[in-house]
This record gives structure tokens, C-alpha cells and sequence, in this order.
């Protein structure tokens, strides 16, 4: 079996040279966040915001580092004995993911300079970083071992931020939730991995595949059981149902900047695992994940929205609720073209990569404008956006084009374009129900999306109308971090409606 011939193997040398090259992005950010924590050190109180700046520093060179990687075709720490199995390729789809990540990471991180002021500032973007540097290395990995290690590297100092807010009983409370279900989705996804290796005796994804093909009889079960297994801990990453159940709140606990870092960040190295292991590693078992993961599809999109649907504009935190409320509804349109995959072919996953692409851009804008908002009203409810467009016209505008670009209708003609491209790939696929369920629930998002909408132009509440001028002059003071981050997204929105065909494109024939 392949043991004995990676064991063979392995007594002359384990590993070929290594591209550094091909690991810079990883790499640097992982480096830059140990640079963090020793500076955090020695730096003086009032020096602490050049630990930001360092970061921020650190992320533009990771992506920087993504330009000269673009042909997409470096591996390394390969087997001796066959060159063509590796555990790290910087492949097109990688790439894609790691500019998705650490370009998610430079928003959330320019959005942190001012509110990362009221906490351990060396310890928060020392975890920032360190949870970067597992969801750049995550895509690129090709073997269960690593990706195992990226996904923990990624998700573990998460743990911390979300409950970096010593003293506040939200901060704690969310952060038990989040380590508890985590772990234990992990414990289970480990479980998986280790039935898969005694099935098939190696973990590179590429031999699984292979191996997979004829698993012995007796063995069958056994693979077949750390197929679903594997498959649980990524479905928990991408919050998809029934292991959404700590969204809502660990959003609500988490600072507001790691509530949008894991809405987007977060889904992207679920959806990037889920997509290797089941696309690369279990093309062969496709009918055991592929009904699954339609019907989990479906039940996450519909659970979701509903329960967006439900949020009461007067709640405490009811804005927060309703944006993670609807990243797990987006999470079902996320996973249907991975079902479709199980149906029609691997190409059907360029859907998902754009649409996570999308959903990236515009919910950060999203989470943008609630930090802004949550400054001068801490309860952050959807009632506290009426008349934002008197006192804030350009954020109000530039939060209306985020949601109708979440909502799927012009002028967010990219939203459009992804949710078409979705809805497509599961009727090509024959999942003609799926589709179904998918238009029923975009109606549904259709409500919410635009009853916010519609409070950002309402006129402001007597109280509010005749002073404004409190919120102005704390925007002028203080939001300086969050207006980049709202223009950065909002331009970056505009520009992809501006080219969605070429977006869907490549992504659609590039990746795979």
C-alpha cells in the first residue's frame, strides 16, 4: 500500500527542497504576527498603535507576495518518490482564497485601529495575524495532516478575540459557546480523518482519491464513516446547519470588527476545506456527501433567513443578529454549487468561489458600517439606522448598495450575477428542488434586505432631528479607520458589477 512506499520513501529524505516563494504569503504573516508579540513587549503604552500599523504592514506584504505566484503553478514539500504529491500547492484556486483571507484580514485590521484601543492591543493583533497566517495556509494545503493543523491555526486564536473583552459577560459567553462547539466538531472531523487514513493508508488528497476508488469490501463502511465524519468539521466553519447554533450569538459577544473577520474570513476556510476535500480527496464517495450536502444546503438557506426575518427592529444588537442571521443563510447558497459539483462535475465550484468573492466585499462593508454606527449607539438596533442618510448621506448610500448587492438586485449587479450563476449550477446539475428552495428564500432575503434599506432614508426620529450634530462631529473624530475600509469595499463592489462575467468566468474555468 501507499504506506510501505512513503515509508521507503521517507528513509532517504521526507521532503524536497521548498519554494519560499510559494509559501510567502503564509509565511510572512505568521512571521509579522511573532514580530507583534515581542514589539508588544518593549513598546510603551503610547507607542501601542504602531502595532497596527505593523500589521496592517505585514498583511499588504502577504498579498503583495500573492503577484508574483499568479501563474499558479508552484508546489512544494512534495515526496521524494513522486514529485506530483504534495503537501502545499500555490494553484489558481489557492491564490484566490488567499487574497480572499488576507485581503478580508487588512479590512478587519483597518477597521480595529481604533476600537482594538479598548483592549490588549499586542494580544489582538497578535491573533489577528496568527489567524490569518492558518486561513492563507489552509487553501494551499494538500494532505488531511495539514489541513487539519491550518484550520485550528485559523481557528484557535479566534477563540481568544472573540472573548478579548475582559469583564463584558457577552464577550465570555460567546467565546465558551464558540471553543465548545468548535472543539467538538474538531474532535469529530479528527475521527473522520483517522478512518480515512486506515482506509485508505495515506493522507495526501490526490492518493486518497486514488486509494478510494477500491477500497476492499470490509473496508467500505469504515471509509464511507470518515467521509460524513471529515465533512462535519468544515460544515461547522462554514456555519452551516444543524452546526450553526453559536452564529448569532458569538457575533453578538465577539468585538464588532472579528464579528465581520469571521463572517467572511471564517466562511472562507470552511468553504475551502469543504471544497478540497470533497471536489480532490472523495470524488468517488460523491453519492454519500453530494445529497448531503443538498439537503444541508437547503436547510441552511431556509433556517437562516427565517430567522433573519424575525428580528425585531427594537432589539438590543438586533443589526448584528440579522448579518449573522444572514451569513448563515448565505452559507446554504454557498454550498449549493458544492452539492451540484456531486452531480456535474468539479467546474461547478467556480460558483462558490465567486459568490464567496461577493459576499466577502459587501458584508464587510456591512460590518463596516455597524462599527461606525455602534459608536455613537451602542445597542447597535436596526431601529438606530432611521435617518442615517440625513446625518451620514454617503455611509447611508454606500450601506444601501451592500445590502441590495446582498439582496441580489441592481444596482448591485454583481450579487445578481453570483445568485443567478448559484441558482444555474443546481439546475444544470438536475437539483431542480434545491433550486427551488433557493429562489423561495431569496424572496424571503428580499424583505429584510430592503426593509433596512428603506430605515437608511426614512427621516430621523424628532428627538434625533434637530442635533445631529454629536454623531457628525464623532464621525469626523473617530471614523477616519472605518470610511477607508467603507470606500475600499464600496469601490471594490461597484467595480466587480461593473465586470461580473469576467469574475464568473474565471472562476468558473480557472480554479480546477
Amino acid at each position: 500500500m501507499n504506506v510501505a512506499a512513503e515509508s521507503a520513501a521517507a528513509g532517504a529524505s521526507l521532503v524536497q527542497s521548498i519554494d519560499w516563494l510559494a509559501i510567502a504569503p503564509p509565511t510572512i504573516t505568521a512571521v509579522v504576527a511573532l514580530v507583534v508579540l515581542v514589539a508588544d513587549l518593549f513598546v510603551p503604552e503610547h507607542r501601542k498603535p504602531l502595532l497596527g500599523a505593523i500589521a496592517i504592514a505585514g498583511l499588504v506584504a502577504g498579498l503583495l507576495t500573492l503577484l508574483p505566484l499568479r501563474a499558479g503553478d508552484r508546489s512544494t514539500f512534495c515526496l521524494t518518490a513522486d514529485a506530483d504529491v504534495c503537501s502545499y500547492t500555490a494553484d489558481h484556486f489557492a491564490l484566490v482564497i488567499q487574497l480572499l483571507v488576507l485581503g478580508g484580514a487588512l479590512l478587519t485590521a483597518l477597521i480595529s485601529l481604533h476600537d482594538s484601543r479598548k483592549l490588549p492591543v499586542g494580544e489582538y493583533w497578535f491573533l489577528l495575524l496568527a489567524s490569518a497566517a492558518g486561513a492563507a495556509l489552509l487553501p494551499a494545503s494538500r494532505d488531511l495532516a495539514t489541513l487539519v493543523v491550518a484550520l485550528e491555526v485559523a481557528s484557535l486564536p479566534v477563540f481568544a478575540l472573540v472573548g478579548l473583552r475582559r469583564g463584558d459577560r457577552l464577550s465570555s459567553e460567546a467565546a465558551l459557546k464558540f471553543f465548545l462547539s468548535s472543539v467538538t466538531a474538531t474532535a469529530v472531523m479528527l475521527l473522520g480523518v483517522s478512518f480515512v487514513y486506515a482506509a485508505t493508508g495515506t493522507l495526501h488528497l490526490t492518493r486518497i482519491a486514488a486509494e478510494l476508488g477500491h477500497v476492499p469490501g470490509q473496508l467500505d463502511t469504515l471509509a464511507k464513516a470518515g467521509v460524513a465524519l471529515t465533512l462535519v468539521g468544515f460544515a461547522f466553519k462554514t456555519a452551516a446547519a444543524p452546526f450553526h447554533f453559536w452564529v448569532p450569538d458569538t457575533y453578538v459577544g465577539a468585538p464588532l470588527p472579528i464579528a465581520g473577520y469571521l463572517s467572511v474570513v471564517g466562511k472562507a476556510v470552511g468553504f475551502s476545506g469543504l471544497i478540497l476535500v470533497t471536489v480532490i480527496a472523495f470524488p468517488s464517495y460523491r453519492e454519500v456527501w453530494g445529497p448531503v450536502l443538498a439537503v444541508i444546503a437547503a436547510l441552511t438557506m431556509t433556517l437562516g433567513n427565517v430567522a433573519a426575518l424575525r428580528q425585531s427592529a427594537t432589539r438590543a444588537w438586533s443589526a448584528v443578529r440579522l448579518l449573522a442571521w444572514s451569513s448563515v443563510a448565505q452559507a446554504g447558497y454557498l454550498l449549493v454549487p458544492i452539492a451540484a459539483a456531486a452531480y456535474a462535475g468539479g467546474d461547478r465550484i467556480g460558483s462558490t468561489v465567486a459568490y464567496a468573492l461577493m459576499y466577502a466585499v459587501v458584508n464587510l462593508g456591512a460590518f463596516a458600517v455597524v462599527v461606525l454606527v455602534a459608536r455613537t449607539k451602542p445597542l447597535n438596533r436596526l431601529a438606530d439606522y432611521q435617518g442615517l442618510y440625513a446625518r451620514q448621506p454617503l455611509v447611508a448610500l454606500a450601506m444601501g448598495f451592500f445590502l441590495l448587492c446582498l439582496a441580489g438586485l441592481p444596482p448591485g449587479i454583481i450579487g445578481l450575477f453570483a445568485k443567478v450563476t448559484v441558482f444555474s449550477t443546481a439546475v444544470d446539475a438536475g437539483l431542480g428542488w434545491l433550486a427551488v428552495i433557493m429562489a423561495a428564500n431569496v424572496v424571503i432575503a428580499l424583505y429584510y434586505y430592503l426593509q433596512w434599506t428603506s430605515v437608511l432614508f426614512r427621516a430621523p426620529e424628532p428627538a434625533e432631528a434637530g442635533s445631529p450634530a454629536p454623531e457628525a462631529v464623532t464621525g469626523a473624530a473617530e471614523a477616519g479607520d472605518v470610511a477607508v475600509t467603507i470606500a475600499l469595499t464600496a469601490a471594490a463592489a461597484v467595480a466587480l458589477s461593473g465586470v461580473p462575467q469576467l469574475v464568473l468566468r474565471f472562476a468558473g474555468t480557472g480554479l480546477f
